[in-house]
């Protein structure tokens, strides 16, 4: 290169690049555009991946959050130890499963995870004897001790009511409404409804004398007409276990429901069937105190002359032949039992001596029974 050569000008073959002509430049910015809209096409599709792997990515993590507790409550294996701390109640359902319970243990805190009571439960083949209800359990206890809390009848909440032989049916609402807690109109207005209380159409829609006397326990979420269904269900239990026919149902009830309120003792029960049979037979009144206060809503066996000779009461045993419309109480099995198979005898008059005792006596002599009544009211009048 000489030193007055142009500098601008590119010599042929020197291995540098000369200008471009116009068509090598209309192909470049082509390339340039072409590339340019494929870093555009590639920079979307990136965008587009990255959204939807956010997407899924919070689903995923949605769906962890939501069933990671409850597959750490049904696999896991950790477990408090000891026998809790402060109390707390829980419910069972009626029909629950052991893992359905070991679900409800646990969202309790009660046990540290399902997996822990199953663990035990697995263990004791009591497990499956678990009652419905609720029970007084404690935080944080071991599978094992929430397990033997809940086979244990203590732990167990319910109202447990005992309703004696002999109650009239005013007496086992009071009964039933005081251990409930529940108002006794609750109870008087399940009365209302004897189909959904189980009653027989040979009961005629009253419960007296259909509701067995025994000791009952029931759940604090249990209704009044549950638990008067119960009572109805009990009677209708023993009745077929003894063999009394549908038909004769009532009238044994009825008969039952004098031998237990006239009986001074159950040894005496027999006699007293005995007795009611026999003026029966012979076509006599049977002339019963016990009929008569239970029609004037009087408690007891005393009566008055007037309340006797009151042909109005249905009840009344002096004015009217035959047995009563229906039960004057809710007969014990016992009772129950003497009215279907009295004692022999032919007695036709009794009467208690000694209430203390429960000393009666039975005779077939009109002058023995006086002689006896002024032997009670001697009694009666030294220990009123």
């Amino acid at each position: 290169m000489q030193n007055g050569d142009d500098l601008g000008t590119m010599l042929p073959n020197s291995g540098r690049p000369g200008p471009l002509t116009a068509s090598e430049e209309e192909r470049a910015a082509r390339r340039r555009e072409r590339e340019a809209r494929r870093r555009r096409r590639r920079g979307r599709r990136s965008i587009v991946l990255l959204v939807a792997l956010g997407i899924v990515g919070a689903a995923a993590f949605g769906a962890y959050s939501v069933l990671r507790p409850m597959w750490t409550q049904l696999t896991a294996g950790d477990d408090y130890s000891g026998t809790g701390s402060s109390p707390v109640k829980v419910t069972i359902a009626e029909g629950a499963s052991t893992t359905t319970i070991a679900r409800t243990l646990a969202g309790a805190d009660v046990v540290k995870s399902s997996g822990a009571f199953v663990e035990a439960a697995s263990k004791d083949t009591r497990a499956r004897s678990i009652q419905p209800g609720r029970y007084t359990l404690r935080k944080q206890m071991s599978g094992a001790s929430a397990l033997a809390l809940l086979l244990d009848p203590k732990a167990r909440d319910v109202d447990r009511v005992l309703l004696r032989e002999g109650l009239r049916q005013a007496q086992v609402v009071t009964a039933l409404a005081r251990a409930s807690g529940r108002p006794a109109g609750e109870y008087t207005k399940a009365l209302r409804d004897p189909e959904a209380l189980g009653l027989p159409a040979v009961a005629r829609g009253r419960a007296e004398g259909w509701l067995f006397p025994d000791t009952y326990e029931f759940g604090p979420s249990s209704t009044p007409a549950q638990q008067l269904r119960t009572l109805v269900t009990r009677t209708k239990s023993v009745l077929a276990d003894l063999d009394v026919p549908t038909g004769m149902q009532q009238q044994v009830l009825t008969t039952a429901s004098i031998v237990q309120a006239e009986g001074g003792s159950e040894k005496d029960f027999g006699k007293v069937a005995r007795v009611i049979d026999n003026r029966l037979d012979d076509g006599m009144r049977l002339q019963l105190d016990s009929t008569v206060a239970y029609g004037t809503n009087k408690n007891g066996i005393f009566t008055t002359a007037a309340e006797r000779a009151d042909t109005s009461n249905r009840y009344n045993t002096y004015a009217h032949p035959g047995l009563p419309v229906g039960p004057i109480s809710n007969p014990g099995k016992a009772a129950i039992q003497a009215a279907l198979h009295p004692t022999p005898g032919d007695w036709l008059f009794f009467v208690v001596v000694n209430l203390d005792t429960g000393e009666t006596k039975f005779t077939r002599n009109k002058a023995d029974h006086d002689r006896y009544t002024r032997q009670f009211q001697d009694w009666y009048a030294k220990n009123r």
